[in-house]
């Protein structure tokens, strides 16, 4: 093959000839070999239209992974598909006049050739995409079976809605209360959603974390923060005819509770509002912003007296009802007792509106009660309480003990447990997505579409124009018979929350041919996901979903796993620097790294930068994330095209551990070229020079060819333990390069030390094929290899050669270094003190001194102490 033959690396023409060769041999397909089994998956992409550096990390660091293990002799599945629906489609689609499913599917195959131009050893057969029938009816089907078992429910729900759009807002598409896209104000809105039952495994969501020993604490500590399971106790106050229930985790407090809050949504504040106009204007107006925790914190604090009043449980005393904007529905059950002095946003909305504020809880230190400033003291939990009638003088946790006893015993409360986290709500005013399999009919309600006409098929010739939903304007899609009484009905034109294509992906992958079944018995041969990668940002929600999906899946004995991922690993950011000009109205123009000239000082910080096109100043604007809004991102495409693939793999996995973020430099690119094209010439020239005519034989070694020897195992044993356990490929890079730098300072002098540079090389360029895999795999058969490199095996470590022929000790007088020696490993005590006194240095310091104590550390340290 001309291109392994060539003395000059040229990857343009060398990476295609072994992709093809890959792609004959169909070498990355799972079901190769024998092994054991090995499920390497990173999280799939968005189908945008264009790889970025994130997605070449991410992809790399899993490929890295997978070849590894391929080497290993293990059945490696990496499979790759696109988190096909959602938003961005349909934007996308308004602003060029196509239908999302257009759009969608010509960047997927965009993507697609991208990625195969790369390399990656992905399982090409195994391609899905949310978008396609054949994946998303399971998500219909499954569906139908938790509405079944009432893990799937429909309810009210309030939601942000944008009256120009017509359409659901997410949170964080709500921007100071506006709609991101129009700029209209956002209304709350109650309208019927479905839900998944999610709250009736947060228990078993929190202890199974414990399982997960192969995930990062931080992330599994955002999942339990995230589930928030609180201990407190339920309480009810009678008002009026009704009762407001509210759930607290400090009942210590009860006592100083001097008014009631609710959501302007709660039924109390509706009643109210029937006979008041004031009210129900400001119920109108709470309707407008979001609905996001996040809103709700930093808004100002707004309220209106109902007029009714409460019956405190204990007390007897009547508290002022208060509809309040810092109080959701969506929380709970839209109500809260508010204890002024124990609370920062009871604090603030008590002193605005000359509410009583009564403290119960002692304050540390001998600190005086100020009823007019919040202090974080006022939030104790280790004082005793006050003010607080027969409990006086109680501990917190004696007070809450028996404030819950007395209302268990007159009916009036009981000790809870409660979740943070919140029922999933699955329905999406959206077209792009997958159709909820419900039939609406005037006399049978909801009818779930019947099992045999499965899927419920989006039409994929609609364009969205920014006036709400396009499947309520197609008649094709909403008209059909009910499946009950056969009259004219409607098709729910609500979709589901693309986190539940994303939530069972990773199970499809293992048997995407199935036609008949959601999974089959081959997916209890992959799963659970050996190692999984991704971005830290979807460390709680898509994984949470993950992880409640797979609960769900077994228990309708679908699968037989608790948990979707043995090991998890979040891979930082790619960095790179950021150049603008500021006009006069402080509107920044951003200019990408590669239009700038930048002239450094000698620390390497930069001294100034000009703009290539004009020659006048920009500004540094630091290191930041790579992306469109600061225009610092760098091409992958482009770098391929320079370097090739193999170039930017090498500098991606040398930069930084995984973990961790990747600062872009074009030093280190630079430098990654040059080391491959020093590997390339290094072993071009060994085999120019013959092969070796006879085997190693290690014994016959001289002292330089044991000691290149020992170099190159112990090389070996560190680049295994740092790909199979440290998941650190960087120093398992930095390895590699040192030891191909001293096999370029080995000399050969027979046929023998030829065999020895033979094996060096043999071992380097397996040791360095999961990282850079065109190269590995050409030099492999450079050097002889009949079969690919991935299936030639991963070279052992020979503890014979780890032998030192001797080590190198340090000598210290009095704990300072003042020499070291060379000796024989296990060499007798009485050897080495003697070979220390007598190192020349060593003997300057102790001459003339009395040595008092010698301490001798075999093979590592010798310390003379001297007086």
């Amino acid at each position: 093959m001309t291109e392994t033959n060539s003395e000059t690396y040229h990857p343009a023409a060398l990476e295609p000839a072994m992709q093809a060769l890959w792609s004959s041999a169909r070498l990355h397909r799972a079901e190769r070999g024998t092994g054991e089994s090995y499920y390497c998956l990173s999280m799939f992409p968005y189908p945008s239209g264009r790889l970025h550096m994130g997605h070449m990390r991410n992809y790399t660091i899993c490929d890295v992974m997978s070849r590894f293990q391929l080497m290993q002799g293990r059945r490696v599945l990496q499979p790759m598909g696109w988190d096909a629906f959602g938003l961005p489609a349909e934007n996308a689609a308004m602003a060029n006049g196509v239908p999302p499913a257009e759009w969608t599917r010509s960047n997927i195959a965009h993507m697609r050739g991208q990625l195969k131009s790369l390399g990656f050893a992905i399982d090409w057969d195994r391609e899905i995409a949310t978008c396609n029938a054949d994946y998303y009816r399971w998500n219909q089907w499954f569906f139908l079976r938790l509405l079944e078992r009432g893990i799937a429910y429909q309810k009210t729900g309030t939601v942000n809605w944008d009256p120009v759009d017509q359409t659901v807002l997410a949170n964080e598409q709500v921007v100071d209360g506006r709609g991101w896209r129009t700029g209209a104000l956002v209304e709350k809105r109650e309208i019927p959603m479905y839900y998944l039952r999610i709250t009736d495994y947060a228990q078993e969501l929190l202890d199974s974390l414990a399982q997960l020993d192969g995930w990062p604490e931080r992330v599994k500590a955002m999942q339990a923060n995230w589930i928030g399971r609180s201990e407190g106790a339920e309480i009810a106050f009678a008002c009026a005819d009704q009762v407001i229930r509210v759930f607290t985790t400090r009942p210590d407090t009860l006592m100083g509770a001097t008014f009631m809050a609710v959501a302007a949504e709660h039924p109390l504040a509706r009643r109210a509002a029937e006979s008041n106009p004031d009210l129900a204007e400001f119920i109108r107006e709470c309707q407008q912003g979001g609905v996001s925790e996040a809103d709700i914190a930093t808004q100002e604090k707004r309220g209106m007296d109902t007029g009714l009043k409460a019956i405190h449980p204990l007390t007897g005393d009547e508290l002022p009802v208060w509809i309040a904007n810092y109080v959701l529905m969506g929380y709970g059950e839209g109500a809260i007792m508010a204890v002024p002095a124990h609370d920062e946003r009871d604090f603030e909305f008590a002193l605005k509106y000359d509410l009583p504020i009564r403290q119960v809880i002692s304050l540390p230190d001998g600190q005086v009660y100020d009823d007019r400033h919040w202090h974080e003291a006022y939030a104790a939990k280790d004082g005793e309480l006050v003010n607080s009638g027969n409990y006086t003088g109680l501990s917190c946790s004696d007070g809450f003990a028996a404030i819950v006893g007395d209302l268990e015993a007159k009916g009036a409360g009981q000790a809870r447990v409660q979740f943070r986290l919140r029922d999933w709500g699955i329905s999406r005013q959206r077209y792009w997505g997958c159709p909820i399999p419900i039939i609406h009919c005037k006399a049978c309600g909801a009818v779930p579409v019947p099992e045999q006409d499965l899927p419920v098929r989006l039409p994929e010739d609609l364009v969205p124009d920014g006036s709400g939903n396009p499947l309520n304007r197609c008649e094709a899609f909403l008209n059909v018979p009910c499946p009950k009484c056969g009259q004219p009905a409607r098709r729910e034109t609500d979709t589901m929350d693309t986190f539940v294509d994303s939530s069972w992906y990773f199970l499809r992958y293992t048997c995407p041919d199935n036609d008949q079944a959601m999974v089959d018995e081959r997916t209890s041969e992959w799963m659970p996901v050996d190692q999984y990668v991704g971005g830290i940002e979807h460390a709680i929600l898509h994984l949470l979903y993950a992880r409640f999906w797979t609960k769900l899946m077994r228990d309708e004995g679908l699968i037989d796993i608790d948990e979707p991922f043995r090991r998890l690993l979040t891979q930082g950011m790619v960095l790179a620097e950021t150049y603008y000009r500021e006009d006069a109205a402080g509107r920044r123009t951003w200019f990408n790294p590669s239009e700038v000239e930048v002239r450094r000082d000698a620390k390497g910080g930069v001294d100034s930068a000009v703009l290539i096109a004009d020659g006048e100043p920009v500004t540094p604007g630091g290191v930041e994330k790579m992306a469109k809004s600061k225009n610092n991102g760098v091409d992958p495409q482009a770098l391929v095209d320079q370097y090739g693939a193999d170039t930017v793999r090498l500098f991606s996995m040398f930069a930084a551990p995984p973990e961790q973020s990747l600062e872009w430099s074009d030093a280190g690119v630079e430098g990654a070229w040059r080391f491959l094209r020093r590997l390339w010439s290094g072993v071009h020239r060994h085999v120019a020079g013959g092969l070796p005519r006879s085997a190693l034989d290690a014994q016959a070694l001289g002292d330089p060819g044991r000691e290149l020897r020992r170099v190159l195992h112990e090389t070996i044993a560190k680049v295994s333990d740092d790909y199979a356990r440290r998941l650190t490929f960087n120093t398992a890079i930095a390895a590699v390069m040192e030891c191909c730098n001293r096999l370029a300072r080995f000399e050969p002098s027979d046929d023998n030390d030829r065999a020895l540079v033979q094996e060096c090389w043999t071992s380097l360029v397996r040791l360095i094929a999961p990282v850079t895999p065109h190269v590995a795999e050409a030099l492999w058969r450079k050097l002889g290899g009949a079969e690919s490199v991935f299936e030639a095996g991963w070279p052992g470590v020979d503890e014979s050669a780890l032998a030192r022929q001797t080590v190198t000790m340090v000598v210290q007088v009095n704990g300072k270094v003042r020499g070291r020696i060379e000796v024989v490993p296990g060499s007798a005590r009485e050897e080495v003190e003697a070979q220390a006194r007598a190192e020349d240095n060593v003997a300057r310091f102790i001459d003339s001194k009395t040595v008092r104590k010698v301490i001798v550390v075999p093979d590592k340290l010798v310390n003379i102490v001297v007086g």
